[in-house]
């Protein structure tokens, strides 16, 4: 089962036994057993029995809540592991200039080459794209890193790699039902970036919860500067899941027709898209097929699926802020 996403506004969230069940409008939409449940996120409104929480705060199933649009409004999770250990060494990696270097240079490394390969690949796939102008402009980003003077170079070359990359966004989506001309988030006001704040709020969600399980702080970041209540660690760690996971996803969705322009709505006064039941239904049940994909960890070199990576690449971070490893490889697949 692994996520469970509740898209029915007013839903109930119960605990029967050793099962979650969700009810809405005296029917029973869902009922599992909780021992297949790895979270629930909630897009929307819902009510949660305190017996259900007590349940998900035992089993330490984390609980998100996220409005229909996909913003994040927070989440309901257990106290951080017991590894201190693994804190004390980020807190030490934060003050050590060479480690936050390292590892900045490495979360955008890691995204940079996924936006190259992802463009990469869509140019071998149809020989009509010509994509070599931002393909250029993502190496040039790539091969500043090396002489890259501090933190805020390698976000400037981050930023510089990341508009070539959506700046050609659009020449992947095949037909003229959907448009991109350029990212727009808080709130976004068409459907592809409605979709692509959806997947990575979605995103959040997960890589979230793998460094709450590895024990790290997740609040602590490198990438991004520390903000009260943002999860730097978690966005940190997401950069190099973004375009191997939610923008594989969009895409895919878009060019296979799984959603259509009428799936969408927007609100009259802000001009946010978002997405209807269905057309929501839809997209979440090819994010949790995209997770359920499995291929071979570069680095590790066993087969795991994108739901195992994320935990993964917080235990390699762990073990390069304790000391265990000279360097943290970011996951860059081809």
């Amino acid at each position: 089962m692994g996520t469970i996403y509740i898209t029915q506004d007013d839903a109930f969230i119960g605990k029967t036994d050793e099962r979650i069940q969700v009810r809405a409008e005296k029917k029973v939409l869902l009922d599992v057993p909780l021992i297949k449940v790895d979270g629930l996120v909630v897009l929307g409104r819902a009510t949660v029995s305190p017996a259900a929480l007590t349940e998900l705060l035992e089993r330490g199933i984390p609980l998100t809540f996220l409005t229909t649009t996909g913003r994040y409004l927070g989440r309901l999770e257990p106290e951080l592991t017991k590894n201190i250990f693994v804190r004390r060494g980020q807190w030490q990696a934060t003050e050590d200039e060479r480690k936050t270097f390292h590892l900045t240079q490495a979360f955008v490394r890691g995204k940079l080459k996924n936006y190259r390969n992802a463009l990469l690949r869509e140019q071998r796939e149809d020989k009509n794209l010509n994509l070599s102008q931002a393909l250029e402009q993502i190496g040039t980003s790539l091969a500043g890193l090396a002489s890259a003077e501090g933190i805020d170079s390698l976000r400037g070359l981050e930023g510089a790699g990341s508009a070539a990359y959506f700046g050609v966004f659009q020449e992947r989506i095949r037909g003229t039902d959907f448009c991109f001309a350029k990212r727009v988030r808080r709130p976004p006001t068409d459907p592809v970036n409605a979709l692509l704040s959806l997947g990575y709020a979605l995103l959040r969600h997960d890589v979230q919860s793998a460094v709450n399980i590895v024990g790290f702080d997740p609040y602590l970041g490198f990438l991004h500067r520390q903000r009260y209540g943002r999860p730097s660690l978690a966005l940190d760690l997401m950069e190099e899941f973004r375009p191997l996971v939610v923008d594989a996803v969009v895409v895919s969705v878009i060019n296979k027709k799984l959603l259509k322009p009428e799936d969408f709505t927007s609100e009259p006064v802000s001009g946010a898209v978002s997405l209807q039941q269905e057309g929501l239904r839809s997209f979440l049940r090819a994010y949790e097929m995209k997770k359920q994909t499995k291929f071979k960890h570069p680095v590790l070199q066993k087969q795991c699926t994108y739901q195992e990576a994320f935990e993964w690449q917080a235990r390699l971070l762990a073990k390069y802020v304790l000391g265990e490893t000279e360097q943290y490889p970011p996951l860059v697949l081809k």
